[in-house]
């Protein structure tokens, strides 16, 4: 039975996971909005999704004017795979971690390798 939550608590699980980053790597965060959206379209099931230029990607002579990279946190999914808030909460941190980490350029299969898959 999936967990039933208000967005509003939903959306601080997902800023409370953005506090729990290395401050390294959240001030080299760069031209990046993490977004809290219902479900994916195309993939209903998908738990979260990084859609952008990588920063190991990037030139900066063709950078310039480039709207934000995004991250988009998907609730209903994630709910509906917890049976617990306590769940809820380790499951948005992990997708949280693993969509930043491909901002940083990291790719799926380095992803299932650290544990983070």
């Amino acid at each position: 039975m999936p967990v039933e939550m208000t967005r509003v608590r939903f959306e601080e699980l997902v800023a409370d996971a953005l506090d729990l980053v290395p401050e390294q790597f959240a001030t080299a965060m760069n031209n990046v909005v993490v977004l809290v959206e219902d479900h994916n379209a195309d993939d209903p099931s998908l738990l979260g999704l990084y859609f952008g230029i990588a920063l190991t990607e990037r030139e900066e002579s063709n950078y310039a004017g480039v709207l934000p990279d995004r991250i988009s946190i998907y609730r209903e999914p994630l709910l509906e795979m917890c049976d617990s808030e306590d769940e809820v909460v380790d499951e948005v941190a992990i997708t949280v971690v693993h969509e930043i980490a491909h901002h940083f350029g990291i790719n799926e299969d380095t992803l299932h390798a650290l544990g983070w898959g």
